[in-house]
Protein backbone atom coordinates (compact mmCIF):
# COMPACT_ATOMS: atom_id res chain seq x y z
CA UNK A 1 0.00 0.00 0.00
CA UNK A 2 0.76 3.82 -0.51
CA UNK A 3 3.39 4.46 2.47
CA UNK A 4 1.00 8.22 3.50
CA UNK A 5 1.49 9.49 7.01
CA UNK A 6 -1.11 9.85 9.19
CA UNK A 7 -1.00 13.99 8.93
CA UNK A 8 -0.45 14.13 4.88
CA UNK A 9 -3.74 15.43 2.87
CA UNK A 10 -4.24 13.83 -0.10
CA UNK A 11 -7.12 14.00 -2.52
CA UNK A 12 -9.16 10.85 -3.15
CA UNK A 13 -8.96 11.39 -6.90
CA UNK A 14 -4.89 11.34 -6.85
CA UNK A 15 -3.09 8.92 -8.68
CA UNK A 16 -0.72 7.51 -6.52
CA UNK A 17 1.15 4.07 -7.50
CA UNK A 18 1.26 1.52 -4.40
CA UNK A 19 4.92 1.78 -3.90
CA UNK A 20 5.02 6.20 -2.86
CA UNK A 21 5.97 7.62 -0.11
CA UNK A 22 4.40 10.96 1.63
CA UNK A 23 5.49 12.42 4.63
CA UNK A 24 4.01 14.19 7.29
CA UNK A 25 1.81 17.41 6.52
CA UNK A 26 2.26 17.09 2.76
CA UNK A 27 -0.44 17.81 0.59
CA UNK A 28 -1.23 16.38 -3.17
CA UNK A 29 -4.16 17.42 -5.23
CA UNK A 30 -6.92 15.98 -7.18
CA UNK A 31 -4.99 15.88 -10.17
CA UNK A 32 -1.67 14.73 -9.42
CA UNK A 33 -0.47 11.07 -10.67
CA UNK A 34 3.13 10.13 -9.05
CA UNK A 35 4.84 7.32 -10.40
CA UNK A 36 6.15 4.08 -8.96
CA UNK A 37 9.13 4.14 -6.08
CA UNK A 38 8.62 8.12 -5.52
CA UNK A 39 8.99 10.12 -2.08
CA UNK A 40 7.49 12.80 -1.02
CA UNK A 41 8.81 14.60 2.01
CA UNK A 42 7.06 16.48 5.24
CA UNK A 43 5.33 19.97 4.29
CA UNK A 44 5.40 19.85 0.41
CA UNK A 45 2.38 21.02 -1.88
CA UNK A 46 1.58 19.12 -5.26
CA UNK A 47 -1.49 20.60 -7.27
CA UNK A 48 -2.61 21.09 -10.42
CA UNK A 49 -2.44 18.76 -13.30
CA UNK A 50 1.57 17.59 -12.34
CA UNK A 51 2.41 14.25 -13.43
CA UNK A 52 5.56 13.04 -11.80
CA UNK A 53 7.33 9.84 -12.47
CA UNK A 54 9.51 6.86 -11.28
CA UNK A 55 11.97 7.08 -9.06
CA UNK A 56 11.82 10.88 -7.94
CA UNK A 57 12.84 12.01 -4.35
CA UNK A 58 11.36 15.21 -3.53
CA UNK A 59 12.14 16.85 -0.43
CA UNK A 60 10.35 18.76 1.98
CA UNK A 61 8.70 22.30 1.53
CA UNK A 62 8.58 21.66 -2.16
CA UNK A 63 5.71 22.99 -4.48
CA UNK A 64 5.22 21.85 -7.65
CA UNK A 65 2.11 22.68 -9.51
CA UNK A 66 1.31 25.93 -8.31
CA UNK A 67 -0.56 28.58 -10.72
CA UNK A 68 2.29 30.16 -13.12
CA UNK A 69 3.54 33.94 -11.72
CA UNK A 70 1.85 35.43 -14.78
CA UNK A 71 -0.59 38.02 -15.10
CA UNK A 72 -2.39 36.53 -17.78
CA UNK A 73 -2.88 32.88 -16.60
CA UNK A 74 -7.05 32.94 -15.92
CA UNK A 75 -7.13 29.56 -14.56
CA UNK A 76 -6.73 27.17 -17.78
CA UNK A 77 -5.87 23.47 -17.54
CA UNK A 78 -2.50 23.63 -18.24
CA UNK A 79 0.38 21.31 -16.79
CA UNK A 80 3.77 20.21 -15.08
CA UNK A 81 5.06 16.84 -16.20
CA UNK A 82 8.18 15.42 -14.11
CA UNK A 83 9.91 12.57 -15.35
CA UNK A 84 11.87 9.76 -13.41
CA UNK A 85 14.95 9.54 -11.33
CA UNK A 86 15.35 13.01 -10.20
CA UNK A 87 16.36 14.91 -6.94
CA UNK A 88 14.77 17.96 -5.93
CA UNK A 89 15.80 19.42 -2.75
CA UNK A 90 14.06 21.37 -0.39
CA UNK A 91 12.06 24.87 -0.93
CA UNK A 92 12.15 24.33 -5.13
CA UNK A 93 9.45 25.67 -6.91
CA UNK A 94 7.88 24.39 -10.15
CA UNK A 95 4.96 26.18 -11.95
CA UNK A 96 2.16 25.29 -14.13
CA UNK A 97 2.40 26.30 -18.08
CA UNK A 98 0.30 29.09 -19.89
CA UNK A 99 -1.71 29.15 -22.37
CA UNK A 100 -0.54 30.26 -25.85
CA UNK A 101 2.73 28.47 -25.34
CA UNK A 102 2.12 24.78 -25.34
CA UNK A 103 0.72 25.10 -21.60
CA UNK A 104 3.38 22.75 -20.47
CA UNK A 105 6.28 23.09 -18.13
CA UNK A 106 8.33 19.99 -18.41
CA UNK A 107 11.28 18.33 -16.42
CA UNK A 108 13.53 15.22 -17.73
CA UNK A 109 14.64 12.75 -16.04
CA UNK A 110 18.04 12.27 -13.88
CA UNK A 111 18.35 15.96 -12.59
CA UNK A 112 19.63 17.27 -9.41
CA UNK A 113 18.31 19.97 -8.63
CA UNK A 114 19.37 21.61 -5.34
CA UNK A 115 17.09 24.48 -2.92
CA UNK A 116 15.03 26.75 -3.95
CA UNK A 117 15.47 26.74 -7.36
CA UNK A 118 12.42 28.26 -9.43
CA UNK A 119 11.25 26.84 -12.81
CA UNK A 120 8.75 28.92 -14.12
CA UNK A 121 5.97 28.17 -16.50
CA UNK A 122 6.38 26.66 -19.79
CA UNK A 123 10.34 25.98 -18.72
CA UNK A 124 11.74 22.95 -20.60
CA UNK A 125 14.97 21.40 -18.68
CA UNK A 126 16.14 17.86 -19.97
CA UNK A 127 17.90 15.18 -18.99
CA UNK A 128 21.10 15.05 -16.64
CA UNK A 129 21.17 19.18 -15.27
CA UNK A 130 22.59 19.91 -12.14
CA UNK A 131 20.77 23.25 -10.83
CA UNK A 132 22.56 24.73 -7.72
CA UNK A 133 20.87 26.41 -4.77
CA UNK A 134 18.51 29.34 -6.01
CA UNK A 135 19.18 28.62 -8.88
CA UNK A 136 15.91 31.18 -11.17
CA UNK A 137 14.71 30.25 -14.32
CA UNK A 138 11.99 32.71 -16.07
CA UNK A 139 9.15 31.75 -18.29
CA UNK A 140 9.98 29.85 -21.33
CA UNK A 141 13.54 29.02 -20.53
CA UNK A 142 15.50 25.87 -21.99
CA UNK A 143 18.19 24.04 -20.35
CA UNK A 144 19.56 20.97 -22.92
CA UNK A 145 21.11 18.07 -21.58
CA UNK A 146 24.03 17.97 -19.33
CA UNK A 147 23.55 21.92 -18.54
CA UNK A 148 24.72 23.01 -14.93
CA UNK A 149 24.00 26.09 -13.38
CA UNK A 150 25.94 27.74 -10.67
CA UNK A 151 23.91 29.12 -7.59
CA UNK A 152 22.30 32.30 -7.28
CA UNK A 153 22.15 32.72 -11.15
CA UNK A 154 19.07 34.18 -13.01
CA UNK A 155 18.06 32.75 -16.26
CA UNK A 156 16.20 35.38 -18.57
CA UNK A 157 12.43 34.55 -20.20
CA UNK A 158 13.35 32.91 -23.57
CA UNK A 159 16.94 32.14 -23.27
CA UNK A 160 17.81 28.72 -24.35
CA UNK A 161 21.26 27.15 -22.89
CA UNK A 162 23.01 24.02 -24.70
CA UNK A 163 24.20 20.76 -24.07
CA UNK A 164 27.02 20.26 -22.06
CA UNK A 165 27.47 23.95 -20.95
CA UNK A 166 28.29 25.66 -17.66
CA UNK A 167 27.16 28.84 -16.40
CA UNK A 168 29.25 29.95 -12.90
CA UNK A 169 27.75 31.31 -10.09
CA UNK A 170 25.82 34.61 -9.63
CA UNK A 171 25.64 34.59 -13.32
CA UNK A 172 22.85 37.06 -15.17
CA UNK A 173 22.16 35.31 -18.09
CA UNK A 174 19.64 37.49 -20.60
CA UNK A 175 21.17 35.67 -24.32
CA UNK A 176 21.44 32.29 -25.10
CA UNK A 177 24.51 30.15 -24.15
CA UNK A 178 25.74 27.46 -26.84
CA UNK A 179 26.31 24.09 -25.99
CA UNK A 180 29.54 23.14 -24.85
CA UNK A 181 30.34 26.90 -23.70
CA UNK A 182 31.59 28.35 -20.29
CA UNK A 183 30.54 31.59 -19.27
CA UNK A 184 29.76 33.46 -15.70
CA UNK A 185 29.63 36.84 -14.98
CA UNK A 186 27.16 39.82 -14.55
CA UNK A 187 27.68 41.26 -17.90
CA UNK A 188 27.69 37.55 -18.68
CA UNK A 189 31.28 36.49 -20.56
CA UNK A 190 32.35 33.21 -22.24
CA UNK A 191 35.58 32.05 -20.61
CA UNK A 192 36.26 28.75 -22.30
CA UNK A 193 34.74 26.12 -23.01
CA UNK A 194 33.54 23.06 -20.50
CA UNK A 195 36.90 20.73 -21.10
CA UNK A 196 36.38 19.15 -17.44
CA UNK A 197 32.68 18.61 -18.32
CA UNK A 198 33.22 16.74 -21.68
CA UNK A 199 36.18 14.71 -19.91
CA UNK A 200 33.90 13.67 -17.11
CA UNK A 201 31.40 12.10 -20.10
CA UNK A 202 34.15 10.45 -21.65
CA UNK A 203 34.45 12.57 -24.58
CA UNK A 204 37.14 11.37 -26.85
CA UNK A 205 40.44 13.54 -27.75
CA UNK A 206 38.99 13.79 -30.90
CA UNK A 207 35.61 15.21 -29.55
CA UNK A 208 36.91 17.96 -27.42
CA UNK A 209 39.36 19.07 -30.01
CA UNK A 210 36.67 19.95 -32.69
CA UNK A 211 34.72 21.34 -29.39
CA UNK A 212 37.99 23.34 -28.57
CA UNK A 213 38.08 24.51 -32.69
CA UNK A 214 34.33 25.59 -32.88
CA UNK A 215 35.27 27.81 -29.19
CA UNK A 216 38.06 29.02 -31.49
CA UNK A 217 35.79 30.10 -34.55
CA UNK A 218 32.82 31.41 -32.21
CA UNK A 219 35.14 33.70 -29.94
CA UNK A 220 38.83 33.73 -30.96
CA UNK A 221 39.20 34.94 -34.52
CA UNK A 222 37.16 38.10 -34.65
CA UNK A 223 34.62 36.33 -37.18
CA UNK A 224 31.29 37.66 -37.58
CA UNK A 225 28.47 34.84 -36.71
CA UNK A 226 27.50 33.70 -40.25
CA UNK A 227 31.14 33.17 -41.17
CA UNK A 228 32.16 31.15 -37.75
CA UNK A 229 28.90 29.03 -38.57
CA UNK A 230 30.05 28.28 -42.24
CA UNK A 231 33.21 27.69 -40.60
CA UNK A 232 31.46 25.01 -37.61
CA UNK A 233 29.51 23.54 -40.34
CA UNK A 234 32.76 22.46 -42.32
CA UNK A 235 34.39 21.02 -39.26
CA UNK A 236 31.62 18.21 -39.21
CA UNK A 237 33.12 16.63 -42.23
CA UNK A 238 36.74 17.01 -41.61
CA UNK A 239 36.51 15.44 -37.92
CA UNK A 240 33.65 12.48 -38.36
CA UNK A 241 34.14 11.79 -35.18
CA UNK A 242 32.40 14.67 -33.78
CA UNK A 243 30.40 15.25 -36.77
CA UNK A 244 27.16 14.74 -34.33
CA UNK A 245 28.72 17.71 -31.69
CA UNK A 246 29.10 20.16 -34.46
CA UNK A 247 25.25 19.39 -35.32
CA UNK A 248 24.29 19.92 -31.97
CA UNK A 249 26.39 23.16 -31.99
CA UNK A 250 24.81 24.18 -35.76
CA UNK A 251 21.20 23.72 -34.90
CA UNK A 252 21.66 25.58 -31.68
CA UNK A 253 22.92 28.65 -33.72
CA UNK A 254 20.45 28.35 -36.24
CA UNK A 255 17.21 28.30 -33.55
CA UNK A 256 18.69 30.92 -31.49
CA UNK A 257 16.15 33.94 -30.97
CA UNK A 258 18.11 36.48 -28.51
CA UNK A 259 21.23 36.20 -29.89
CA UNK A 260 24.09 34.04 -28.02
CA UNK A 261 26.59 35.14 -25.35
CA UNK A 262 29.60 36.58 -26.95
Amino acid sequence: MTQVHSTAIVDPAAQLDGSVSVGPYAVIGPHVKIGAGTTVGAHCVIEGRTTIGKDNRIFQFASLGAVPQDKKYAGEPTELLIGDRNTIREFCTFNLGVPGAGGVTRVGDDNWIMAYTHIAHDCRVDNHTTLANNTTLAGHVHLADWVTVGGLTGIHQFVSIGAHAMVGFASAVSQDVPPYMLVDGNPLAVRGFNVVGLRRRDFSPARIAAVKQMHKLLYRQGSTLDEARRAIDALGADVPEAAADVATMSDFLSNSTRGIAR
